[in-house]
């Protein structure tokens, strides 16, 4: 048989990780082959982990072969992708930059689904790849490719500009890096956490205040805060924090969770607030975003497990109790 077999990770309908094999017939023109050395876990790849379908979006290898038509890679070079995988190149979206949001867009879960970032190979188009900057290990930029993208796209793509005052609730696999782009684009950085615990580390990832918020009927931060970046896997007590939000304040609500998502009314009403929805960047800002790591310093706290069927099924069981610091990276070879 000819063409390209790689080893890859699927889910399955008990929730096992099972070994198993692709097969691609050839790299086309416009292609890219990578041998994968990390891969983050995101907690979307938990929601589809009882799926027929290769697990992780959030890939960093190593460039082994391109197509044709490819100039922007070559072999050798640190490649990285995360959610997005193609789009129809000429609607409104695409033409303006938005490429995430095209109705023909192909994303993870949605598309590609016998390829993925658990794998030890991946075909993909090279247009919607990233070169990964010197400066950041590929152990480092794989949780950059989902969730740094997410965080740094909200504040990029909606108005977080220096000097706003940005509250940031939670201090784990999305907030520990939020504070960090928050601090490193001159915000006032607040953060609230459940408890006290997290002090410390809040303060060094370049939290300005912090407040625990467990038992607290009434938060007193002094200035109100202009936007809310709620990265906690569970809705908070809206009524506590919509008494600190500044007039025409903005809501992102950056986890995805089942059910619907349930506000008091008149306080969004008469303070003129907004809930805005925000999704992983599309290429252009995803290579500010790995820019703007790169040149500040921007680091995932991260926890490495072997990029096998066993390593993924012990970072999976660690996120769902809540015992990863702070994102899982499976590294090959480990």
């Amino acid at each position: 048989m000819t063409g390209i077999d790689f080893t890859v990770f699927k889910g399955s309908p008990n929730g096992k990780i099972i070994e198993a094999k692709t097969h691609k017939e050839t790299i086309k023109p416009d292609e890219v082959l990578l041998k994968i050395t990390h891969a983050g876990l995101c907690g979307t790849d938990q929601h589809h982990k009882t799926a027929d379908m290769v697990l992780g979006h959030e890939g960093v290898g190593i460039v082994q072969q391109v197509g044709s038509q490819v100039t922007a890679f070559k072999a050798g070079d640190r490649a990285g992708w995360g959610f997005l995988h193609d789009s129809c190149g000429h609607c409104d979206e695409c033409l303006n930059a938005n490429e995430m949001f095209c109705p023909e867009r192909a994303t993870y879960a949605n598309s590609n689904t016998d390829q993925g970032a658990f794998a030890s190979h991946a075909v993909w188009k090279a247009a919607f790849l990233f070169h990964i900057p010197d400066a950041i290990t590929s152990s480092d930029a794989a949780p950059l490719m989902c969730a740094g993208a997410t965080v740094f796209n909200a504040m990029y793509s909606y108005n977080v500009r220096p000097t706003d005052r940005v509250a940031i609730i939670g201090v784990g696999g999305l907030g520990h890096i939020a504070i960090q782009f928050a601090a490193k684009m001159g915000c006032e950085v607040v953060v609230f956490s459940g408890s006290e615990s997290k002090r410390n580390e809040a303060r060094s990832l370049g939290a300005s205040e912090f407040y625990a918020t467990r038992g607290v009927s009434t938060l007193e931060i002094g200035k109100p805060i202009k936007h809310l970046f709620v990265t906690t896997s569970h809705n908070p007590d809206w009524n506590l924090f919509f008494r600190v939000l500044a007039p025409n304040a903005t809501i992102f609500p950056m986890t995805v969770s089942e059910g619907n998502l349930a506000m008091p009314h008149i306080p969004i009403v008469s303070k003129g607030l907004t809930i805005q929805g925000s999704f992983c960047a599309s290429r252009g800002v995803h290579v500010k975003m790995l820019r703007f790591a790169a040149i500040n310093g921007i680091k995932p706290i991260t926890q490495e497990f072997p990029l096998t069927a066993e390593g993924i099924e012990e970072a999976m069981a660690k996120l769902s109790k809540g015992e990863v610091r702070y994102r899982a990276v499976l590294v090959a070879g480990r």
